[in-house]
C-alpha cells in the first residue's frame, strides 16, 4: 500500500511529457498555412489583383544543398556536413556528387561533393518559421537577407555562410565551419511577385530605396 502511495506521488511530480517532433511540425505547419490564408492571400490579392485566390503563388518546395567543396576528399567531413543537415531539417539528406572532373580542385567525376535536401508541406513551413525566427537572427552584424538573389522565374536563393546559425547544431562538435544554400521555390511568375510572396511570410529582407525613402 505504501508503495502504490510511493508511485502515485512520483507519477503527480513528473514533469509532462514534451510534444514530440511530429506534434510540433504539424502545429507550426497549421500556423502558417492559417498565416497564408488570412494574411498572405489578402496582402498578394491587393498587390497584384488577381482574379481569385488560387492564382495567388505558393512556396512549392525548400531544397537544401551543403556542399564541402575540397574537403570532399575527406570522409569524416563528408558524414560531419550529412549529420548536421540532418539535425537542421529533421529529414534524411542525400549525397551530391560532382559531374565532371577538375583537376585545379581534384574533384572527379561522381566524387561525393556534398549532400542536399527537399521540404515540402508540413516539414517545409516548420523549416521556413525556424529560419526566420531562430537562425537568421543569429547572424552576425545581420541587416536583413538581400533581395538579389532571384533567378528570373520566381524562385529564390539564400546563401547561408555559416550552419551554426542553427541551434540544432551542437557548436562544441563542429571541427568545420560549413554554408549552405536555401532554394525556396515557388509557383510565381516573376521575381517581383516571389519576393512580395515571401516578405508577407515574413522573410526580413533589406529594405529597398524606396521603402527607404517612404519610412
Amino acid at each position: 500500500m505504501a508503495k502504490e502511495k510511493k508511485d502515485q506521488k512520483v507519477k503527480q511530480n513528473a514533469p509532462a511529457p514534451s510534444p514530440s517532433k511530429d506534434a510540433q511540425v504539424d502545429a507550426v505547419a497549421a500556423r502558417l498555412h492559417a498565416k497564408f490564408k488570412d494574411e498572405v492571400i489578402p496582402v498578394m490579392m491587393k498587390r497584384f489583383n488577381y482574379d481569385n485566390v488560387n492564382s495567388v503563388p505558393r512556396i512549392l518546395k525548400i531544397a537544401i544543398n551543403m556542399g564541402i567543396g575540397a574537403a570532399a576528399a575527406d570522409q569524416k567531413q563528408l558524414e560531419a556536413a550529412v549529420r548536421d543537415l540532418e539535425a537542421v531539417v529533421g529529414q534524411k539528406a542525400s549525397l551530391t556528387q560532382a559531374k565532371k572532373s577538375i583537376s585545379n580542385f581534384k574533384l572527379r567525376e561522381g566524387q561525393n561533393i556534398g549532400c542536399r535536401v527537399t521540404l515540402r508541406r508540413d516539414r517545409m513551413y516548420e523549416f521556413f518559421d525556424r529560419l526566420m525566427s531562430l537562425a537568421i537572427p543569429r547572424i552576425r552584424d545581420f541587416r536583413g537577407v538581400p533581395d538579389k538573389s532571384f533567378d528570373g522565374r520566381g524562385n529564390y536563393t539564400l546563401g547561408i555562410k555559416e550552419q551554426i546559425i542553427f541551434p540544432e547544431i551542437d557548436v562544441d562538435k563542429v571541427s568545420r565551419i560549413t554554408g549552405m544554400d536555401i532554394t525556396f521555390v515557388t509557383s510565381a511568375t516573376s521575381d517581383e511577385e516571389a519576393y512580395e510572396l515571401l516578405k508577407a511570410f515574413g522573410m526580413p529582407f533589406r529594405k529597398r530605396e524606396g521603402e527607404k525613402a517612404a519610412a
